[in-house]
Formats: C-alpha cells, sequence, structure tokens
C-alpha cells in the first residue's frame, strides 16, 4: 500500500471517527423526519464526491454537517446544500433548492419560486402602487435568458417579488464572488443566477431562524469569508481578525450584499 494510499486511507478513518463520535449531537440538530445515519451517510457521499474535503480540517467539516442538520438540508446531489473545500475549511454552500425549501417552510409563506426570462418571452413588470409581473414563456425557442425574478405570495394574500436582469446578476457575481471564473458560477449559471434573485427576496421576507441563517450563510460563502458554524467540540479556537461582511469590498455609501 503505497504512503498516499495509506494518507487517504487515515483520513477517512479520522473523519469517519469523528462523525461516529459525535453521532448524539448530530441527531439532536436533526428535524424528526432526518435521521443521523443516513446523514453520516450522505456526508461520506460528498466526500466521495468532492475528495479534497479530506483535506480540510475534520472539525470543520463536522461543523458543516452540523449546520446543515440543524438547517433540516441534506448535502449531496439533491442540490439542497453543499460541502465545499476552502483554504482547509469546510463551507456550506446553500443551494437554490435549499433556499426554496426553508421559505416553503414558513408559516407566513403560500407559495415561492424564481423564474428565467428569455428574450422571446412576453415579459413586463412595474413597482409603485400596483407592481405586478406579467410573463408568457414564448414557444420553442426563446433566445437567451434576459431577467431572473423571484416571487412569494403570503397566507394572507400578500405577493412581494424581485427582478434582476441578466446583466445585474453579472455585476453582482463579478462584484462579490470569489469564484467569479470558475465552479457553478460557469458551469450553472442559471441555476446561481435564480439563487441570487431568490436570496434577496428572502432578506425582506417574514423568515425562520433556519432561512435567515441560510441566506447569512450563503453570503459569507460567496465572498469567501469564515461562517462560524457551530463547534459541537467546544474547544477555544485562535483568536483571529475576521473581516466584516457589511463592509467587505463596500465602496462608501453602499449596503450589504444583495
Amino acid at each position: 500500500m503505497t504512503t498516499e494510499i495509506q494518507t487517504l486511507k487515515q483520513k477517512t478513518l479520522t473523519v469517519r471517527d469523528l462523525l461516529l463520535n459525535n453521532k448524539d449531537q448530530i441527531q439532536a440538530a436533526l428535524p424528526r423526519h432526518m435521521t443521523v445515519d443516513r446523514m453520516i451517510r450522505v456526508a461520506f457521499t460528498s466526500i466521495n464526491l468532492t475528495p479534497k474535503l479530506l483535506d480540510c480540517s475534520p472539525r470543520s467539516l463536522l461543523a458543516a454537517v452540523m449546520q446543515a442538520a440543524q438547517l433540516g438540508l441534506e448535502p449531496g446531489i439533491l442540490g439542497m446544500v453543499y460541502l465545499v473545500p476552502f483554504k482547509e475549511q469546510v463551507q456550506l454552500i446553500i443551494g437554490y433548492k435549499g433556499l426554496l425549501r426553508l421559505a416553503r417552510n414558513s408559516r407566513e409563506i403560500s407559495t415561492i419560486f424564481a423564474q428565467t426570462v428569455y428574450a422571446k418571452d412576453l415579459f413586463h413588470y412595474q413597482f409603485g402602487t400596483d407592481p405586478k409581473i406579467v410573463h408568457e414563456p414564448a414557444a420553442g425557442d426563446r433566445g437567451a435568458p434576459i431577467y431572473y425574478y423571484a416571487v412569494c405570495r403570503l397566507k394572507d394574500g400578500g405577493v412581494q417579488f424581485e427582478v434582476m436582469s441578466h446583466r445585474e446578476i453579472e455585476e453582482h457575481r463579478n462584484r462579490y464572488s470569489r469564484a467569479a471564473k470558475q465552479g457553478p458560477w460557469v458551469t450553472e449559471f442559471d441555476e446561481m443566477a435564480k439563487k441570487t434573485v431568490l436570496r434577496r427576496l428572502c432578506k425582506v421576507l417574514p423568515a425562520s431562524i433556519e432561512l435567515q441563517t441560510a441566506v447569512a450563510l450563503d453570503e459569507r460563502a460567496e465572498v469567501q469569508l469564515p461562517q462560524d458554524l457551530p463547534d459541537v467540540l467546544n474547544e477555544p479556537e485562535p483568536a483571529s481578525e475576521k473581516p466584516s461582511l457589511d463592509t467587505l469590498a463596500q465602496p462608501a455609501g453602499q449596503g450589504t450584499l444583495a
């Protein structure tokens, strides 16, 4: 057995032992419909798909799994949430489907969705005293994407929506994302665009703690800031300066991330 294979096996065993030794804490964080055995299993599926996770701190991997458990989202191929290696730490990237699920769990939200508008679609929106969106998809070839929008209908009958042009999405990506030229912004632009406009809408909705947490985590991951994930080991971390999300890359007069 080569040294490289031995090292990989040892890292895998270390992560397995850490997760198994903290099964009770993970189970306590999970909603009733999810089991700790499945959560650990899908965590290892993520590791198999992204072996570089084993190069990260095992403690940060446990923290990411714990945070996913608290949100009630499974990491992996379902698109709810992803475990992503970054500078020897594991970050939690909230997927478009994960945001939708958390928003739909709110007792005050009836319907929420996001859509892509193409050049040949009939599309009109207006704000003011009578805000509305009209969108009729074209038949056949719809052309290139030109707008993205997210709509939420509240249970009291109210409707809220956000609209961003393709250019605004690109400007947002180029300004805030440290991975604008790689990863899902290249391979899954449409999903990332819908997530961006949906996340902007979620920030103004009556939201659960889980949805508010997911939005904040996703914003911090986008600009590659520490996410301060839960530490079930209760061991002190070395003190370090952590830049503020509100001030990072913000010219004077600008607000927080959209």
